[in-house]
């Protein structure tokens, strides 16, 4: 089986206008999952560290500078067609507006909304880990 690594971005926010914490959470705009929720992130390059590549990765999809604060854990999961390591790791929006260049919708979800959307499978796994931040 295929093994795959990512890294996943867990951006966190608190709304200005209620004070709530807040996940950046966005819809897969392709392949067999589109339509799906997901954290945003991308596959690791060859020779790079989880977070450097999900710095590389959000600016790429999302036009956004973030810093990688800290590693908030690692999910494996079994897909059909290959075997999923994703890094979730804790970044800081540094400069940028969030741009969906490769999604096809986003949101801010509260600890009240974060199951309103279809998550991948593997991104479900981390769901109660983030749900204690929000």
């Amino acid at each position: 089986m295929t093994h795959i690594t990512v890294s996943g971005a867990i951006i966190l926010r608190t709304n200005p206008e209620n004070n709530k914490k807040e996940i950046f959470a966005t819809q897969r705009g392709y392949g067999d999952w589109k339509g799906w929720w997901e954290i945003p992130g991308g596959k690791l390059e060859a020779g790079e560290t989880p977070e450097a590549c999900i710095e590389r990765e959000i600016r790429e999809e999302l036009a956004t500078e973030v810093k990688a604060e800290k590693i908030f854990g690692v999910v494996e999961y079994d897909y059909p067609t290959f075997h999923l390591t994703m890094h979730c790791i804790l970044c800081t929006i540094v400069s940028g507006e969030l741009k969906l260049l490769e999604h096809e919708a986003a949101r801010w979800l509260t600890r009240e909304t974060l199951r309103s959307v279809d998550w991948l499978p593997a991104d479900q796994l981390i769901l109660d880990k983030i749900e204690e931040i929000l």
